[in-house]
């Protein structure tokens, strides 16, 4: 096999990046076969074109193998990745003639391909009988794309014919076609039905790349044909981008991840039963780098730190090469996981380096430049300090950091003078320079010289001697109240040059001035006061309090204890010793004081049904402060209590405690009957009872009822009957004997587990009555309006029979309604007239009358009609008018005219009144017009309506006559005429409500 191949491009992305630290001059380029250098010469068949290999006229044998560049200038070397070269074949089939394969019907086979000698992925399809009609893959026919081979799970009698593998490799393109497999059928009969048999398995274990596909095969053999299932043991779900194709014979899974690892498992399955293959799934990553060093620059006798890190499945082991040579651990190198550091660098560290990152699926490289320089002393980026602060009695340090490769001598001059060492002046190896207790004389220049054998350079700067800062306030300890307020001193001397700043801590946190609630205050109001105050103290205000002063020389600080005296705080630990019915003993632990005794305790109780926290009584009635148990008497039996208690001292009350476990008190027999016995009503020969039920609190125990004890009137013993609910409020005796409205002696009592309570006192209820027997009489209906009805009718006398009467229900209904959908209207007590008001106008109605009691209605009445009168004029009075006339109003207005349907109007109703709120006046008149009295120091607002048998119209609108004020008004008003009247109703209409 010939060909010629420009091995270039895949050579040139190894190195992108890799010669990137490499500048000019010249690279030179080396490339390595095998681990042996190739060298491009005349003549042979290498050659190089700015770096990359050209290989001609390639020869599987000797050009097959592995590949790495080397880029060389004058700073170093490096390396590419390793590239393999290898040559993809297909070589023919043999050309012998194979045996046919003789099979019953209904049983499996399998067809073996032998693929010959090749290099490079192959695919395999198969010819039946002659191309091109080729095998369909189907769950009856299955072709591996690992092996080559045909299965088909149950051969049928269309199967019979000649088979051809073909191969074709997908690098080459090339395709070769096999000698052809008869398949014939046996004539012994037909093969039976069988349990699937696995013939493509795919390995225990299969090793698969990060972002690869993987396939897996299964195919069984059998009869019936089997089914192809897929599943994963640990029963995570296939994601979307699993493809089980081909029948379920191939499992595909693109992109694989690490959460795609795992055992699965082929499932074949037929009616005869079922056979599994398992296999796992193993991830592997290769190595990817996440930090990776970069080029730097360093001075002699620095020390160097490279980091690099990768990562990848197994985890990557890592080296590092110097120059395209691999470095080992020795004396000044150092390397370790990734890490690559070296001390005391030297200029023979300049170079190439570079960390390989490797695991057993491959290896990434990255590089980086290691220039190490030597320079002579220079200050110009890091000057000594132009002035140095210092107090009288301080330290000093001034930093001498020339930049200089190799390090070189420091010595100090203090003005034109070296310095001299002392036990107070000290020059550091470092070269810096310190001074111990520092005075007024050691004020002035300091230059610090660097020396090294490529030169000589200096910098000079100032110490300045101040006189120290002093808090002249003493530490104290501060006694408050609660509510109370305080200023903390802190007072100072210091050098007047400098500025003071001061700063308050409290309890080593610092206080931000107008926050905390605006608790804090300066007042420190001179240059040397950092006072403070704290107004309305409260207890978490106590402790320390720091002031720190600080200026550009010294700091310092003082601390003042504060104790905040307040109530006490809550008590703890609250147990309930020991409950009886009514009686609790409590014990608890004392709270903080807060710096003043307790001088009393406090007990509080709660229950379901108290409204919060009440107090209770105690033995002792008053509980001292150097008590800590006390007995709670006066407590309801079978009750859920909660106890608190509160501590007092000299200053007040503090918070309470928390509640203790609720605890419930003993049960004993009931004390409390129920309240409001009364009773009556129901229906026919029935005694009805009813009460207020017992409170839940006053039940004193579980299984709380009634006993409800009742006699007629006049007998000696008593029936009795249990009610075991304690809800109930109702108790309904029924007897056929029992008379109506005959009178009872009631009484109600009570019980519960512990025992019988006591029984109410006795009060009278009367049995249910009958309703009315008879029919009132004389039932007559009057019209008095367009809108009322006035109905009589003759009383029902009280009789033996006590069918007592409690009043009477009227029924009224339109001509145009049925009965059934009548109104009702009752009157109470022996009235025998009523009057109906909202009806119609111009409309008939029914009425009828009957008695009423607590039994029911009786018998009604024999309907009477009446017809209401035509309804009353819908029109107002119009053109309102009014002038004076001495001390009168004379009212005028249009007479109104009733519509044909409407009731005539005889006369007309004026109402007046002097404010909105006070009851008006009314005065009648059949004309259309009126007179008043003459209004004065109040307006009148007047409204006019008419009337007629139908009761009354519409009213006019509201008008208002202004006051005359004064004592002299009417006499010095003058006569309006109508048209001025007009005028002036116009002005006065409002749009007010009517009265």
């Amino acid at each position: 096999m010939a060909c010629n191949a420009i091995y270039s491009q895949e050579v040139k992305s190894l190195l992108e990046g890799m010669i990137s630290g490499l500048s000019p001059p010249f690279i030179s380029f080396l490339w390595k076969l095998n681990g042996t250098e190739i060298s491009p010469k005349s003549g042979s068949h290498y050659s190089l074109s700015g770096g990359n290999l050209r290989i001609s006229h390639l020869n599987k044998d000797q050009d097959a193998g592995t590949y790495q560049c080397l880029a060389s200038n004058s700073f170093g070397t490096i390396v590419s990745r390793e590239a393999s070269l290898t040559f993809a074949y297909l070589e023919n089939f043999k050309t012998h003639r194979r045996s046919s394969v003789s099979v019953r019907e209904g049983q499996g086979v399998v067809l073996l391909c032998g693929p010959p000698p090749h290099s490079g992925d192959l695919v395999f399809s198969w010819i039946f009988n002659e191309y091109p009609t080729f095998v369909k893959q189907d769950t009856r026919r299955f072709i591996s794309q690992e092996t080559g081979n045909l299965y088909i799970a149950m051969v049928e009698p269309s199967d019979v014919g000649n088979y051809t593998c073909v191969v074709t490799n997908t690098v080459t393109k090339t395709r070769v076609q096999g000698p052809p497999t008869p398949l014939v059928l046996r004539s012994d009969g037909v093969m039976g039905e069988y349990e699937p048999k696995i013939e493509v398995q795919f390995p225990e274990i299969v090793h698969v790349a990060k972002g690869s596909t993987v396939k897996l095969e299964c195919f069984a053999l059998g009869n019936p044909v089997p089914s192809i299932n897929w599943r994963r043991m640990d029963s995570i779900p296939f994601p979307r981008k699993v493809d089980m194709r081909k029948a379920s014979g191939v499992l595909e899974i693109p992109y694989f991840q690490q959460e795609d690892a795992g055992t699965y498992e082929c499932v074949a399955e037929n009616s005869r039963g079922m056979n599994t293959v398992k296999g796992k799934l193993s991830f592997y990553a290769p190595p990817h780098l996440i930090e990776k060093p970069q080029d730097v620059q360093k001075l002699i006798d620095e020390s160097l730190v490279w980091e690099c890190k990768a990562t990848g499945k197994p985890k990557p082991s890592y080296r590092w090469m110097k120059n395209g040579e691999n470095l080992e651990s020795a004396e000044r190198v150092q390397v370790a996981n990734g890490a690559l550091s070296i001390s005391r660098l030297t200029l023979s560290d300049t170079g190439m380096y570079q960390c390989v990152a490797g695991n057993k699926h491959g290896e990434v490289y990255s590089n980086a430049e290691l220039r190490v320089i030597a320079v002579a002393p220079d200050f110009s980026h890091n000057q000594v300090r132009s002035q140095t602060l210092v107090k009288v009695g301080g330290d000093a340090l001034i930093e001498c950091k020339p930049k200089m490769s190799p390090w070189g001598v420091v010595s100090w001059r203090k003005g034109s003078e070296p310095l001299r060492e002392s036990n107070r002046v000290s020059i550091l190896d470092n070269g810096n320079l310190r001074i111990w207790n520092a005075t007024k004389p050691d004020a002035g220049l300091y230059t610090c010289v660097a020396r090294n054998q490529f030169g000589v350079a200096s910098s000079t700067g100032s110490i300045t001697v101040k006189e120290p800062t002093i808090i002249t306030t003493l530490p104290s300890t501060l006694d408050v109240t609660v509510g109370e307020s305080v200023v903390l001193p802190c007072q100072v001397s210091h050098d007047p040059s400098l500025e003071l700043k001061f700063t308050w801590f409290f309890n080593e946190q610092v206080i931000h001035f107008g926050s905390h609630g605006g608790f804090f205050e300066k007042v420190g109001g001179q240059h040397s006061a950092g006072d403070i105050m704290i107004r309305n103290i409260q207890l978490r205000h106590a402790g320390k309090y720091t002031c720190a002063v600080q200026t550009k020389v010294d700091s310092i600080s003082i601390a003042v204890d504060l104790v905040v005296r307040g109530p006490p705080g809550p008590p703890t630990s609250i147990h309930v010793e020991e409950i009886t019915d009514t009686t609790a003993s409590l014990s608890w632990r004392p709270g903080p004081d807060n710096h003043s005794p307790i001088t009393a305790y406090t007990i509080q109780a709660r229950t379901p049904f108290s409204l919060g926290w009440q107090a209770v009584t105690t033995v002792p009635e008053v509980v001292g402060g150097h008590r800590l148990t006390a007995t709670v008497i006066d407590l309801s039996p079978w009750v859920e209590y909660e106890f608190r208690v509160l501590a007092s001292n000299t200053i007040g009350t503090g918070e309470p405690s928390k509640p203790s476990k609720q605890a419930r008190t003993k049960g004993t027999s009931p004390k409390v009957t129920p309240a409001n016995v009364s009773g009556g009503g129901g229906s026919r020969s029935e005694l009805v009872i009813t009460w207020e039920p017992v409170p839940e609190e006053l039940q004193n125990g579980p299984g709380f009822g009634y006993v409800v004890a009742f006699r007629p009137h006049g007998a000696t013993g008593w029936m009795q009957a249990a009610v075991p609910s304690a809800e109930t409020s109702k108790y309904v005796f029924k007897d056929e004997s029992i008379q109506p409205f005959s009178p009872f002696h009631v009484k109600v009592g009570v019980y519960n587990n512990e025992g019988e309570g006591p029984f109410g006192s006795v009060t009278t209820i009367y049995s249910a009555e009958e309703e009315p027997g008879r029919a009132p009489t004389r039932v007559r209906a009057k019209s008095l309006s367009a809108s009322e009805i006035e109905v009589s009718w003759k009383a029902l006398p009280w009789n033996a029979s006590k069918k007592r009467v409690l009043g009477y229900e009227l029924r009224y209904w339109s001509r145009s309604e049925k009965e059934d959908t009548a109104s009702v209207q009752r009157t109470v007590g022996n009235q025998t007239s009523t009057i109906i008001r909202g009806v119609k106008g111009s409309t008939t109605y029914y009425i009828s009358v009957r008695a009423y009691n607590t039994a029911g209605t009786g018998p009604p009445s024999a309907a009477v009609n009446v017809t209401t009168k035509k309804p009353p004029p819908s029109q107002p009075p119009v053109k309102v008018m009014w002038n004076t006339s001495n001390s009168k109003i004379i009212l005028n207005w249009e007479q109104v005219k009733a519509l044909e349907n409407e009731s005539e109007v005889t006369g007309y109703k004026v109402l007046y009144k002097k404010n909105r709120h006070s009851r008006p006046n009314v005065m009648e008149t059949n004309t259309t017009s009126v007179e008043l009295a003459l209004p004065t120091d109040e307006d009148y607002i007047i409204q006019i309506k008419p009337f007629g048998e139908g009761g009354e119209g519409s009213s006019s609108r509201q008008i208002t006559i202004p006051r005359i004020p004064g004592p002299n008004a009417v006499g010095s008003a003058s006569k309006v005429s109508t048209l001025s009247a007009l005028s002036t109703i116009a002005l006065s209409f409002t749009a007010r409500t009517s009265l």
